[in-house]
């Protein structure tokens, strides 16, 4: 995302943080997430009205005018100020007023999350479903499978979630599965990566030979913590063919303490 859309963005993040009030209620922020990604259904849906939104040629004020028509109806006050905000920005493409509208939209679901004091809970949620996504190829086939349908993706992952999750997991990862830019499981790991950071946390991916119980774990956060300068969230997915240790991922960065690496490493070495 180029310079004007770094800055179109932080205007319309205030915008919506400014409809929404600092003491914003769990319901109106839960509202405003889910409504800013119907908008941007609505938005992917219809290219002639996206593309007159996000024309820089327009005036903002007529791009704004037209947002209010389209959907004042249809939306709360906070969501309609804040996609008025957005389509009067210039933005450096027009993928990036959509993608802008999703990352809003799901900031104010995690917030209405931690307003409840659910975040910890959505958080692992969205890991889970990703590990469980990644160990299933059919399911994961399914929900990447360019013929099928949206509608019909997001019907199987509904039904998946129905009663095994918050509401918040749910809107986030059923929209999510709709707009793939990636595979199912790492969109959801990166959903949960996003809800660690609004916690101003960074997440470890630990990948181990065996099972961590509940002392091993909370050394683990405990070095990391130490390491990065700031709280981390471990996550632990059992992976026997490591053979023993563990790898680590945060971020881009990755720590391999396995004998299966240990063992790659030398064999690299050797050819």
């Amino acid at each position: 995302m180029y310079a004007a859309s770094r800055e179109a963005l932080a205007h319309t993040r205030s915008a919506l943080q400014s409809a929404l009030g600092s003491g914003a209620e769990t319901a109106a922020a839960a509202q405003a997430g889910s409504e800013l990604l119907s908008v941007v259904e609505a938005l992917d849906s219809q290219r002639t009205l996206r593309g007159a939104l996000a024309d820089a040629s327009a005036p903002a004020a007529i791009r704004e005018t037209l947002a209010e028509q389209v959907f004042g109806s249809k939306v709360s006050a906070p969501a309609l100020a804040t996609v008025k905000a957005a389509v009067g920005q210039d933005w450096s493409a027009q993928s990036d007023l959509t993608n802008s509208l999703v990352q809003l939209g799901r900031e104010s679901l995690l917030k209405a999350a931690a307003n409840q004091d659910q975040l910890d809970t959505v958080e692992d949620e969205l890991f889970r479903l990703g590990r469980i996504v990644a160990g299933n190829g059919e399911l994961e086939q399914a929900l990447s499978d360019r013929n099928t349908s949206v509608d019909a993706k997001r019907e199987l992952l509904s039904r998946l979630l129905y009663g095994k999750s918050t509401a918040i997991t749910s809107t986030l990862a059923v929209h999510a599965v709709g707009r793939l830019k990636a595979s199912p499981a790492d969109t959801f790991d990166e959903l949960s990566a996003l809800a660690a950071t609004q916690r101003d946390r960074a997440v470890a991916h630990v990948r181990s030979a065996a099972a961590l119980n509940e002392e091993q774990s909370s050394r683990l956060a405990a070095t990391l913590t130490r390491v990065y300068g700031k709280p981390v969230t471990v996550h632990v997915e059992v992976d026997p063919e490591l053979l023993s240790g563990l790898v680590v991922r945060v971020g881009d960065e990755v720590i391999d303490g396995t004998a299966a690496g240990r063992l790659a490493a030398v064999r690299k070495s050797l050819t």
